[in-house]
């Protein structure tokens, strides 16, 4: 979803919606159906969030923070693993016994995502990078979501330039599929 701000305040923001949405699913018994709806939800925006920041936030990373090329690819390897999760999810059905544990492997892998970059990355990002960098950077990343795959392609380039030539031929044809299916329609 798009909020508005600088890249920073704008993945924070992803950030919370995605913790909100697991405690909602979390919230749920297991075998709910709205579990699988809300998994799908929580598929999209991890997605599309990922999509964005291999665009617009990992290049600046390596471009602008000291050793941040090691930090870009250690988010990258995360992104990989969270992805491989999701393509699981997205095959279980609401009563899958799968689901659940793969829910929590994904949770737990996301926070500690979340955790590294509010708490490292961010950080020196915002001291490397001028405040009108940042807001640019926030404007691309929001149009770049808009364009975005919604479900998890692991074997999709993630670095620039193939990810920007690629995702949004992807995210079509994913917001087709969608739209067919009703899939993240609340």
């Amino acid at each position: 979803m798009a909020h508005g701000g600088n890249i920073i305040e704008e993945l924070t923001t992803d950030h919370r919606e995605v913790e909100n949405l697991f405690g909602r699913i979390e919230a749920l018994p297991s075998g709910h159906q709205d579990r699988k709806r809300l998994i799908d939800e929580v598929t999209i925006e991890l997605v599309r969030h990922s999509v964005a920041e291999e665009q617009y936030l990992y290049p600046t990373v390596r471009e602008h923070v000291a050793d941040g090329g090691a930090m870009a690819d250690k988010e990258l390897k995360d992104h990989g693993e969270v992805e491989k999760i999701l393509k699981r999810l997205e095959g279980c059905s609401a009563d899958d016994p799968q689901l659940d544990q793969l829910f929590m492997t994904l949770k737990s892998a996301v926070g500690r995502h979340v955790q590294d970059e509010e708490d490292n990355l961010f950080p020196r990002l915002s001291m490397a990078c001028s405040d009108e960098t940042l807001k640019t950077l926030g404007d691309k990343i929001r149009t770049a979501k808009k364009m975005a795959p919604t479900r998890p392609h692991p074997a999709a380039p993630v670095t620039p330039p193939a990810n920007k030539i690629l995702a949004p031929g992807v995210g079509l044809v994913d917001r087709v599929r969608d739209f067919v299916t009703g899939r993240g329609k609340s």
